[in-house]
This record gives structure tokens, C-alpha cells and sequence, in this order.
């Protein structure tokens, strides 16, 4: 019999994988609550129900109430969430890692805390936006000066195509308003690709406080992870957005552009691939294991009763 707090807790492997979940869905001015293992949305038209297991962000924007049980699914589900507050201020918060697993976050803490390992994973990131050049031997001051220069080319290649004329990058985290009509559409898209490069972190294990570029904040390694993506998605929408829209509603308009870009899933197929490479991860990764740590016999079995030996014991 079902009890009356809802459908039981789903298992993992009755959970969407990553890579076959919707993007991101963003709401306003709704309440937010729990029907068995459904979300459901209701507004002035109506209720709407979002299996919870099949969506990756949850962007939820002003004017939205939201109950704990609504949470409840939602952590248990995976789903990341991002408060979009007003004029482009944004909070994350996130579930559980799906594949209950450790070993991502033990793999990128190992790799963050040596100033070697630091480093390869650094050039590894910069490798991917420069694969016809070698990086192996640049310094990280070489690195960052060389990608400020990609960076800077983007932003003019996609001026010149769309017409939309481009000075530099600014944005005020207090005041959205005041930015050009192009600023505030980057300001919508980097947000969107960030919520979405959080949840694959989040939902993989992984810890998005730990950068390797990017140091000091609790999402250090999302903004290290985003840069891989910019370039190809969200400035060029940025850019297709405003030359489009111009300044009337940019931010929905760039919302949905970034919506229709990930609509076919390769991205985080991609961003599940690259993340498994950049921290060395292999796919057999066993779900639910645990085990407990001896500084000299490795991992030992979890949930065994162990017993004290006496030194007469310890020497047979």
C-alpha cells in the first residue's frame, strides 16, 4: 500500500541517466509541489506534472513558492536547482550525487591538491579549445593570455555575423538593467549553461567548488567546466538572440534559444564524456558501494562486525 507521503523513493537504476534527461525548464510565478514521484506546477491556467527524474535544471524564477516535499522528490531525484533571482542575481542549490558514488569528488580532490596533477588538468581543458596546438609546456600565464585572445575573437567573429555591435563584456550583479541589450543576453546564456554544467557535476559526483582554473568560490569548477562550452553555444545564441530581439525580453529570449540548443541532448552526452576525461574516470563505476578505509589493507567490507584482535592474535 502506498503510505501517505507519496510514491516510495525511486532505486538508482530507475532514475534517467544524465545524458537522457530535458535540459533545463525554468518557471515563474507558480507554486511548486509533490504528487507521488511527479512535480507538479500550478498557475492561473492550471496544474502541470514533471516527472522529476527526467529533468536535469530547474530554473525557478520570481513569484515562485515552492513546498519541502517538492524538494524532497527533488533531491532524491538529482535534479539541480537554480533560484533565478531578479536582474541576473542567481543562487544554486543541488541533490545528491545519482550515482551515490564517492569517487569522482575523491578522484578531483586528488588531482586539485597537487600542484603537478593541478596543472595537466588545466592544460587538458585548454587542449580542448586549441586541439590543432600543443599546450603541454605552457605556463598557466601562457595559457590565460592565449585564451583571453580566443575569447576576444569569438566575440568579434559573432558581431560581424549577426551585426550586433560589440565593445567589451560587462556585467553588474546588481544592476542587470543597465547592460547593453548583448550583455544581458551573455548574462542569460552563460547562467543557463552554468545551471546545466552544474547538474552533470552534481549528478556525476563531482564537487563544483574544486577548480583548476578557477579558485576561491563554490563553483569554481562550473566556471572552469562552462568555458569548454561558450564558444559554441552560448555566445553565439547570445549574439543570434539580440540581433533578433534586441532588448525586448532578451533574457526569455536567450532562455529559450539555449532551451532549443540543448534540445537534442548532445551536449550532455558530450559534457558527461568530458568530464569522465578530465578526471581520469573509467566507466566502471559500481553504484552504492561503500566500503570502509585501513591505511594498510586498502578497502575493507562495509557492514561487517569487526573485533578487536589481542597482540597474540596479531602475531599468528
Amino acid at each position: 500500500m502506498k503510505s501517505s507521503y507519496g510514491a516510495p523513493k525511486a532505486e538508482l537504476n530507475e532514475l534517467g541517466r544524465v545524458q537522457d534527461r530535458i535540459t533545463f525548464l525554468y518557471l515563474e510565478h507558480a507554486r511548486v509541489n509533490r504528487q507521488d514521484s511527479a512535480v507538479t506546477v500550478t498557475d492561473q491556467r492550471g496544474t502541470a506534472f514533471i516527472p522529476s527524474a527526467m529533468v536535469n535544471v530547474l530554473m525557478l524564477g520570481p513569484g515562485v513558492d515552492i513546498t519541502h516535499r517538492a524538494m524532497e522528490l527533488i533531491g532524491d531525484s538529482g535534479m539541480a536547482v537554480i533560484w533565478v533571482g531578479e536582474r541576473g542575481v542567481r543562487e544554486y542549490a543541488h541533490g545528491r550525487p545519482l550515482d551515490h558514488s564517492s569517487r569522482f569528488l575523491e578522484q578531483q580532490a586528488k588531482l586539485v591538491s597537487n600542484r603537478r596533477t593541478r596543472i595537466a588538468v588545466a592544460r587538458k581543458m585548454y587542449q580542448m579549445r586549441f586541439p590543432k596546438e600543443d599546450v603541454s609546456k605552457m605556463t598557466m600565464q601562457q595559457l590565460r593570455g592565449k585564451e583571453g585572445a580566443r575569447v576576444r575573437n569569438v566575440y568579434l567573429e559573432q558581431s560581424r555575423k549577426t551585426g550586433v555591435q560589440w565593445n567589451k563584456r560587462e556585467y553588474k550583479v546588481d544592476d542587470f538593467a543597465s547592460s547593453t541589450p548583448i550583455n544581458k543576453a551573455l548574462t542569460a546564456a552563460h547562467q543557463a549553461l552554468y545551471g546545466l554544467c552544474c547538474s552533470v557535476v552534481v549528478a556525476l559526483g563531482a564537487s563544483p567548488g574544486l577548480g583548476f582554473v578557477h579558485t576561491g568560490h563554490d563553483m569554481s569548477f562550473i566556471y572552469d567546466f562552462a568555458d569548454l562550452y561558450k564558444a559554441q553555444y552560448s555566445i553565439p545564441i547570445a549574439f543570434e538572440m539580440t540581433a533578433k530581439h534586441g532588448n525586448n525580453d532578451i533574457a526569455d529570449w536567450t532562455r529559450r534559444g539555449m532551451r532549443d540548443a540543448f534540445a537534442n541532448g548532445k551536449i550532455l552526452v558530450q559534457m558527461v564524456h568530458d568530464l569522465k576525461y578530465l578526471l581520469s574516470i573509467d566507466d566502471d563505476i559500481q553504484a552504492r558501494s561503500m566500503h570502509l578505509w585501513d591505511d594498510q589493507q586498502g578497502l575493507q567490507k562495509f557492514g561487517v562486525q569487526y573485533h578487536e584482535f589481542d597482540s597474540e592474535d596479531d602475531e599468528n
